[in-house]
């Protein structure tokens, strides 16, 4: 049976979110250089990567206030150059990608995503599904969507990932950023974390440091954890795709100690 795999590179792993619109390219490239080796290694292995915005979507997320909603006019300009800049790093990882040779297909969600209140309830699936029965790889990305209430918000990779996970049943979740993991109260990296004890980590969990409209780690390991008690059997790993050979190890080694699981 065919695995199915959801790779995220962080927007704080492939920009220096303290920079506006700064892509880290070296990284990118890394990156594509060591999923394009696992897809060589393991040609039937189904794979859809999707990316943060980083310092591109961000900063102008914020300044105007898209994720909270889009009224006035000025806010509805705003939702367009958010979704200018988030397709500009969508553009430098896919052509990164590509001359990496891996076959990824740039499907934005703003095109078809709808949202009620800042909840994802819509997002077309069928050219995601299309593509990776072609052997393509989809690459998504957080990016603005229409709101039922709001007028405008704001999708994160995650929410995409959660919606997709319930089509397309995934068997790992990978999410690759600049920490080597969720960190305990001294700094270490908590190796596994349940569902069921995720309330006695709120404490420690921490937002962004870095503009970040779609929360932080807490908010990260909040939705993971509630997509593993919807779908048993799935793992979601959150690892450094700053160190190389990292991600390339999490592709290929299911349940290496190179991460934190929630499970």
């Amino acid at each position: 049976m065919e695995e199915t795999v959801f790779l995220k590179l962080g927007g704080s792993l492939i920009t220096d979110k303290a920079r506006p619109a700064t892509p880290r390219y070296r990284v990118i490239r890394r990156l594509a250089r060591e999923v394009g080796l696992v897809l060589q290694e393991a040609p039937g292995l189904r794979l859809l990567i999707g990316h943060g915005s980083g310092s591109f979507g961000h900063q102008v997320a914020a300044r105007f206030g898209t994720r909270q909603g889009v009224e006035t006019p000025a806010q509805w300009r705003g939702l367009a150059e958010v979704a200018a800049a988030a397709a500009r790093l969508n553009r430098i990882v896919a052509d990164a990608f590509l001359q990496a040779g891996v076959p990824v297909l740039c499907l934005p969600p703003s095109a078809s995503a709808r949202c009620r209140d800042g909840a994802l309830l819509h997002l077309e699936t069928h050219p995601i599904e299309e593509a990776l029965a072609h052997g393509l790889v989809p690459l998504v990305y957080g990016d603005v969507a229409l709101d039922e209430v709001r007028g405008g918000t704001i999708v994160s990779t995650e929410e995409v990932f959660a919606y997709l996970a319930a089509v397309l049943r995934p068997t790992r979740i990978l999410l690759a950023g600049s920490a080597p993991g969720v960190l305990d109260a001294a700094g270490r990296v908590i190796p596994h974390i349940a569902p069921e004890g995720l309330p006695a980590l709120q404490g420690v969990l921490s937002g962004a440091r870095e503009t970040d409209v779609t929360g932080g780690m807490a908010d990260k390991v909040a939705r993971m954890a509630e997509l593993v008690r919807r779908q048993p059997g799935l793992r979601v790993e959150i690892l450094s795709g700053l160190r190389p050979g990292r991600v390339y190890r999490a592709l290929t080694e299911p349940g290496a100690a190179i991460s934190t699981c929630i499970a």
